[in-house]
């Protein structure tokens, strides 16, 4: 087997890793999501599922990849010994790619606003005249797909240089960069008045909306969040020391999703329900209310621009992971690196700016009631990343669990009892809530 790049640190990866699960949903999906499903009462079950059915497929993607080491489906051929099993690292990959189709779209938009936010634009206190600008801005084709070219490129040029260079280095910068970000704007948020009625939204333990749904929300917000499924996980621990410990490596990862989620939500309701504000879901949240919460503010200009720069990490850092699960995808076939990012970054936008399009000239083309951009993210979220995630698992805790149980102790033993745990969470338990969470949302 070819010399394969590594990590040249732990902290490389964990920062990379919770890099490729902390992304938008981070910011605009969270806060939102909590709100209306009970506060606390989402929120508890949201985070016992991170550390528990979140944390077991986590540690199943670091298994395969450093196991394996290659992309999505080789190491999934490779562990799984069958190349049945690798349809499934196929899905996973081909899920990422899709992702980015319309991810860059909205990374574009975020692009757009940083520099309206550095320009002084858009700073309105009208809701509905902001509505307006963002409508007009998502249904220009020409904006719109020149700043998504432009959040590709960016993407593109730190992929390019590879794992030490390009995705570890970027990593340990802008990842401690986002948190601070956000914790200034939450201090900041915090100290306005009537900022707290937007703590009290999120947090209040309101068990009247514990419900099924609320259950089934927290559980599918959790896949989400940490991007289950993606093959973005296993491409990055294939680039793992074998001296690392997966179990707490993947603890911590899924911390720091928490934590961005967690942070996410602070540095969002405060500001909006110190204006009065709608806490409305989405694009809406982000690009409609938040300029107006700039707008009321003192030094809004400044905050405006902290704000998108903080969107902006938070969406170059998962589309880094998935440009390079593709590109190590590529990788497997022999194709240089230097050769698999023009081209993975050529097809992704040949797809991306029919997304950008589902906006605007194409916003009455639809199949199935959806947009082109609404189709793809429908068909990822409740397809293909259960669906690489339920193969992962099996693999993982069925097929070869001699190379997990290997995988799981090679830098610390663990008990018996311990293992066997770990095998149901990742066997059992992980299947069945996958497969109610796909009947559920189809």
């Amino acid at each position: 087997m070819s010399t394969r790049a590594q990590f040249t640190s732990k902290l490389g990866f964990i920062l990379s890793s919770a890099g490729a699960a902390v992304g938008l949903g981070a910011i605009w999906k969270f806060p939102y999501m909590a709100g209306t499903n009970g506060g606390s009462t989402f929120i508890i079950p949201y985070i016992l599922f991170c550390f528990t059915i979140g944390m077991f497929l986590l540690l199943a993607e670091l298994v395969v990849g450093r196991a394996g080491r290659a992309a999505s489906i080789n190491s999934m051929i490779r562990v799984g010994r069958s190349r049945f099993w690798g349809l499934f690292g196929f899905i996973g990959t081909l899920t990422g790619f899709l992702i980015l189709t319309f991810y860059s779209t909205v990374g574009g938009w975020c692009v757009a606003y940083a520099v309206d936010a550095a320009l002084g634009n858009g700073i309105i206190t009208d809701v509905k005249q902001l509505g307006s600008y963002f409508g007009k801005f998502v249904s220009d084709p020409v904006s719109c797909i020149g700043y998504q070219l432009i959040f590709m490129l960016m993407t593109a040029g730190v992929v390019i240089f590879g794992v030490q260079k390009g995705i570890e280095r970027l990593s340990k910068y802008l990842m401690p960069t986002l948190f601070i970000l956000m914790l200034v704007l939450i201090v900041r948020g915090l100290t306005l008045p009537g900022a707290w009625a937007g703590v009290e939204f999120m947090f209040s333990l309101d068990w009247e909306h514990f419900n099924a749904d609320s259950v089934f929300n927290a559980m599918g917000f959790c896949f989400f969040s940490l991007s289950v499924g993606a093959g973005t996980l296993i491409v990055y621990a294939s680039y793992l020391s074998e001296a690392d410990n997966l179990p707490q490596s993947t603890a911590w990862v899924a911390f720091l999703g928490i934590l961005a989620a967690l942070l996410g939500g602070l540095m969002v309701m405060p500001p909006v329900f110190a204006f009065g504000l709608e806490p409305t879901a989405g694009p809406g949240l982000t690009f409609v209310t938040m300029p107006a919460v700039f707008a009321h503010m003192p030094f809004g200009q400044f905050f405006a621009v902290l704000f998108y720069i903080c969107l902006i990490v938070a969406a170059i850092t998962s589309s880094v992971s998935i440009l390079e699960a593709v590109t190590a995808a590529l990788g497997d076939l022999k194709i240089p690196r230097r050769t698999a990012v023009p081209i993975a970054f050529t097809a992704i936008m040949a797809i991306g700016v029919f997304c950008s399009l589902s906006f605007g000239p194409l916003a009455d083309v639809k199949f199935f009631g959806k947009t082109i951009f609404d189709l793809l993210d429908y068909l990822t979220s409740n397809v293909g990343m259960p669906f690489a995630a339920l193969g992962l698992a099996i693999v993982a805790a069925w097929v070869n669990w001699p190379t997990t149980r290997h995988q799981l102790t090679t830098a610390k033993v663990l008990s018996p009892m311990m293992l066997t745990c770990i095998r149901v969470g990742i066997g059992v338990v992980s299947p069945a809530v996958i497969i109610i969470v796909v009947m559920r949302s189809l």
